[in-house]
């Protein structure tokens, strides 16, 4: 399905901008050439950090743990203004910081932008210039998918440009002088090659109750799309074995495939290199997940980082609708594998 297609599908509140869609692909192409110039002298901006990779289902609890760590500060992440430009976001860093960094703030001549990030969201999407994007724009850039959000890893060797998704990452990570996390979701099957060509990398995997991760996926269906049939989110390896099943069963698959793929390619890699978060273990105590963070990264100094609400609310409780309809559909999936 290509993106006009899933653009009509989408309810109103959702639909694509295409005026700014045209304006940002003219700003992108014009700026792709100085991208180049500054990505060639990367190194004078000093060291690099590592990336943070987020990993998980949709509707795992991703985007309230990436507003965690935008409003922690202790890394960096791809804001809804930097996401502008995905063809130069070592350039779109800059002004960023530029516009919104007190050190570079003369005399208050620009103080508009909203700093403050909130711990709202609707299907994945905040709200405020600094607030965490998903950054599906740049990453698509890379990953030459067609009918499937999905290649295998050795066709993911061949086709990818290495390099230059390296550089242009590790160059963020020099422009903001902190380690960059970033949802990665897209690549939840292909764990070992995110790990093959990032040499400092931190792998954060996103794991939630699946009766209400489910439930939640059902819930984003019906607000994205008007109904629950339709497919929500990337076309994961399984999507033809699931696309003809009724939205229960389909969204029980989906889950269940993507928590076994991450799963998988997390057992592939050093423990020093991985972090495993729970949702809701997260919601009743994030500065203890953030404690465990702050040590993995190498930036814990015996006081804690964090500074964010003491607990968060976890969605959807025990009553979820349709709950023995979502274990059953969940336990055939976990029988058959």
């Amino acid at each position: 399905m290509d993106n006009d297609t899933q653009d009509e599908e989408r309810a109103a509140a959702f639909k694509r901008n295409v005026e700014l869609e045209h304006l940002l692909k003219s700003l992108n192409g014009t700026l792709g050439l100085a991208e180049e110039s500054l990505l060639t002298s990367a190194s004078d901006l000093g060291p690099d950090h590592p990336l943070v990779f987020i990993m998980g289902p949709l509707r795992s609890g991703t985007t309230l743990f990436m507003q965690c760590l935008a409003h922690s500060g202790i890394v960096a992440y791809p804001s809804n203004l930097l996401s502008r430009f995905y063809s130069a976001p070592a350039i779109g860093a800059q002004i960023q910081l530029l516009l919104t960094d007190p050190r570079y703030n003369f005399r208050n001549e620009i103080l508009d932008f909203e700093s403050a990030i909130s711990f709202e969201s609707e299907n994945g999407k905040t709200t405020g210039a600094l607030a965490p994007n998903e950054f599906w724009y740049f990453w698509r850039r890379f990953l030459p998918f067609q009918e499937l959000d999905w290649l295998p890893d050795d066709e993911l060797f061949r086709v990818v440009d290495k390099d230059a998704l390296v550089k242009e990452l590790t160059t963020l990570t020099r422009v903001y002088e902190k380690p960059f996390a970033l949802k990665s979701m897209i690549l939840n099957y292909n764990i070992p090659f995110l790990d093959a060509i990032f040499e400092k990398a931190l792998f954060i995997q996103l794991k939630r109750d699946p009766v209400t991760n489910v439930a939640s996926v059902l819930d984003a269906r019906k607000r994205q799309l008007g109904n629950e049939n339709e497919w929500y989110s990337f076309k994961i390896p399984e999507y033809p074995e699931l696309k003809d099943l009724d939205p229960i069963t389909q969204s029980a698959g989906q889950v269940h495939h993507i928590n076994s793929a991450v799963t998988k390619g997390m057992a592939t890699l050093d423990p020093s290199r991985t972090l495993v978060v729970q949702y809701e273990d997260f919601c009743g105590s994030p500065g203890r997940v953030f404690d465990e963070l702050a040590v993995k990264l190498g930036i814990a100094d015996g006081v804690s980082l964090y500074s964010g609400p003491d607990q968060f609310q976890i969605s959807r409780d025990a009553n979820v609708p349709d709950r023995s309809a979502i274990e059953s559909a969940l336990s055939t999936f976990t029988v058959e594998h």
